[in-house]
């Protein structure tokens, strides 16, 4: 199993999937590969607008895209898929149209079977067993809060040390907290901006210059850089 996990698709002040470029080819290889794009987080742009984005920067990297809302039969499209690309945008819409589609299971069982895996923000979120940890409203029924279950730990994107100046809600550790004291068993990874994870061969390693936070009901919360040991998460 190959998965590239990634918590943001852009930086402040960089071009769309910029940062990540260089980590996105290594991951990929030199081999011309077609990606198969599931855009369906998009919700105030259209599909195309977003396939097009992505094909501009895999264009770049030697890499083709095409959109699945290309195919009429969403299935066969996956089960053909070279690469499997999850775009962000709102979590609970991406779910909502993978179950619609009926291909949640059959990503799983795809890139089980080999065929690697990015996502980036929603498209991380997917790739946990559920997206209760996802930063989004849920602006729509999913149909299920069940995801493909790829890693056995949950995702919390964007993570965030700390609330803005002035804001009196809840930091994103107490929302995680919450999310703990009802799924005690879990762990949740706080992926910051500018990181991600690499699955591959059974072992798992953080790309970034920023630490990831680990958290688990019971335990003060870990912050482990990318020299460390992630295989306990597996």
């Amino acid at each position: 199993m190959k998965l590239l996990l990634i918590s943001n698709s852009t930086m402040p002040g960089e071009a769309y999937l910029d940062y990540p470029k260089h980590e996105i080819k290594k991951f990929l290889g030199e081999k011309p590969l077609t990606a198969l794009f599931i855009p369906y987080a998009a919700v105030t742009f259209s599909f195309d607008v977003y396939e097009q984005k992505v094909a501009e920067r895999f264009t770049e990297l030697g890499f083709q895209v095409k959109s699945i809302h290309h195919f009429s039969d969403p299935v066969q499209a996956v089960k053909n898929a070279e690469v499997i690309v999850v775009g962000g945008g709102n979590t609970w819409q991406l779910v909502r149209m993978l179950h619609d589609n009926q291909i949640m299971e059959v990503i799983r069982e795809k890139v089980l079977d080999g065929t690697p895996y990015i996502g980036w923000s929603a498209g991380s979120n997917v790739a946990c067993p559920t997206l209760r940890t996802t930063n989004d409203m849920p602006i729509i029924d999913p149909k299920g809060f069940d995801t493909t279950g790829l890693v056995s730990f949950q995702i919390n994107p964007h993570y965030l040390d700390a609330n803005p100046e002035g804001h009196g809600g809840e930091t994103r550790e107490q929302r995680i907290e919450e999310f703990m004291e009802i799924n005690p068993d879990v762990y949740v990874v706080g992926l910051r901006e500018g990181t991600m994870l690499h699955v591959e061969n059974g072992k798992m390693k953080l790309i970034g210059n920023r630490p990831a936070r680990i958290f688990k009901k019971g335990s003060a919360p870990v912050e482990l850089n990318s020299e460390d040991d992630f295989g306990f998460l597996l």
